[in-house]
């Protein structure tokens, strides 16, 4: 993939997920104002969070990080990769069906390990019921993640982009037809969930099937080629594990302070934002480029794409993180508070979301540093290099919890991403001159932490000269645009002028090449 065409995948690939995360967070606005941080919405974000969190161990943070540089491989030597493809999806879907069935029998059990505190009020009921309804999104999701990894395989990033943005709509024209209706708010979100989850299966099944592959599942067996995916695989799923222990961590920390799970929920809905549109396209164009390019002994071209990756996520991470930190309660106020959604959960909220914003940096540099070891089929290290993230995430939040309250969860998932970010990069030093940063990153980087630093102290002072007007109904919008504006202005201003990056970048990643 050439250099344009790569930045330009970063960009379709972002784009079309800034489009899902902004119907994502206009759902969660609407969900805010319907049920607030309540017993109803806290059980509805629970119940969804558990097949979300193995869809992950399954598929998206494990699976695909293994079946992806393999597909990519055969499909470049042309080694059967439709035969590939279709052993894989009809073991996963073999596996899930039972996984599925095991998960919805056993929901009690799960809501428990995942807040504990819930258990004794109306909370746990509603959570039990909630998870029974739509724990088989599971299986379709993650078949989606695998038909998703296929098209990425072949460059085709706008259609596997799409499948949040089917979600996320449906969620909203849920909302607002039970609004119209007067159905009962928490199951119509409940039904909804594996509602989209056929309709996203649907259509990336038909993406995949005009691509030239209409993966047919048959009886799952298991191949030497299957084999060899679970032994790469495994340290990559255990990692995926460990990675969603922390989140357990954090839900279960936060469980016991009512309300707790819906601020972290909505805090994270905000970072979120920024971290999807880089981080996700950095990962999902990063990680088959790479394994092209060392498949074909192209050392310099794998370090001009990491180095690109890697400068690419520092000039959007860095003043997304700034601006997180700086206005967290304006942002919080102006897009959350109304309805059920009071003073006391905004401020709960903002710090949170400043916490997080802390961390944003290190979440996207994961992105970034983990495609070098997954393009190698070296899934081993990361998976060490989770487990004592976890430590450090578990041990600060349960440790700080007595002394800072729910935020302890905040603060344990920040410092962890940094413990992990830093993990990775002194595993990468031995990987020669593909994980090297080259003279122009080396020039840049500096640069843009300057440009952002700048920024931050201009978004300081216009949040204190627009306080009133933010605060005001009917101004709060247009004022919270101005103060958006004006951070753009003056990091994107700051940047060209000190060369923090050029004009000729962004057009170059816009043109079509």
């Amino acid at each position: 993939m050439r250099p344009i065409r790569l930045i330009r995948s970063f960009v379709t690939v972002g784009g079309w997920t800034l489009a899902s995360r902004g119907a994502g967070f206009a759902r969660d606005v609407m969900m805010a104002a319907y049920l607030g941080a309540g017993p109803v919405a806290e059980a509805f974000l629970v119940a969804f969070s558990l097949p979300n969190m193995f869809r992950r161990f399954f598929a998206e943070g494990a699976f695909n990080m293994a079946f992806v540089p393999m597909f990519a491989k055969r499909l470049e030597s042309g080694e059967d990769p439709k035969g590939f493809a279709r052993d894989a999806f009809s073991g996963m879907a073999g596996l899930l069906v039972v996984f599925s069935a095991i998960g919805t029998l056993a929901m009690p059990w799960l809501v428990w390990a995942m807040a504990a505190g819930f258990a004794g009020d109306e909370r746990f009921g509603l959570a039990v019921l909630y998870g029974r309804i739509g724990f088989c999104y599971i299986l379709f999701i993650s078949l989606v993640a695998l038909l998703s990894g296929v098209l990425n395989a072949f460059g085709r990033f706008t259609e596997a982009s799409l499948v949040p943005v089917l979600m996320n709509l449906m969620f909203i024209a849920a909302m607002a037809l039970a609004d119209r209706f007067g159905w009962d708010m928490g199951l119509t979100l409940a039904w909804t969930v594996p509602a989209a989850g056929v309709a996203q299966f649907a259509f990336t099944w038909v993406m995949a099937a005009r691509a030239g592959f209409p993966l047919i599942p048959r009886r799952p067996r298991l191949t030497p080629e299957l084999k060899r995916l679970a032994v790469i695989a495994a340290p990559a799923v255990l990692a995926g594990g460990v990675m969603q222990i922390n989140l357990l961590v954090g839900r279960q920390v936060a469980s016991f302070t009512e309300g707790a799970v819906a601020w972290l929920n909505y805090a994270d809905r905000l970072y979120q934002l920024p971290l999807g549109v880089v981080g996700i396209a950095i990962g999902t164009v990063l990680l088959p480029d790479l394994a092209r390019r060392l498949r074909a002994g192209d050392t310099e071209g794998g370090r001009h794409s990491f180095n690109r990756g890697t400068e690419f996520a520092l000039a959007l991470t860095l003043p997304a993180a700034v601006a997180l930190v700086v206005i967290a309660m304006p942002l919080v106020t102006v897009l959350f508070q109304r309805g059920d959604f009071g003073p006391d959960d905004s401020a709960n909220t903002a710090l949170a979301l400043a916490v997080y914003g802390l961390g944003l940096p290190a979440f996207v540099l994961q992105k970034v540093l983990q495609p070098l070891y997954y393009a190698r089929e070296d899934t081993r290290r990361p998976f060490n290099y989770a487990v004592l993230s976890m430590v450090v995430n578990a041990g600060l939040a349960v440790g700080l919890m007595p002394f800072v309250g729910f935020v302890a969860a905040a603060v344990g998932t920040t410092l962890s991403a940094w413990a992990m970010v830093a993990q990775l990069w002194l595993g990468a030093r031995g990987m020669g001159e593909a994980a090297r940063f080259d003279p122009r990153l080396r020039a840049r980087a500096w640069r843009i932490v300057l440009a952002a630093a700048a920024m931050g102290a201009v978004l300081f002072w216009a949040a204190t000269l627009l306080g009133p007007a933010l605060g005001t109904a009917g101004l709060r919008y247009p004022a919270l645009a101005v103060l958006v504006a004006i951070g753009i202005i003056a990091y994107f201003g700051t940047g060209f002028v000190i060369g923090a990056f050029r004009l000729a970048d962004f057009r170059s990643a816009l043109r079509r090449g």
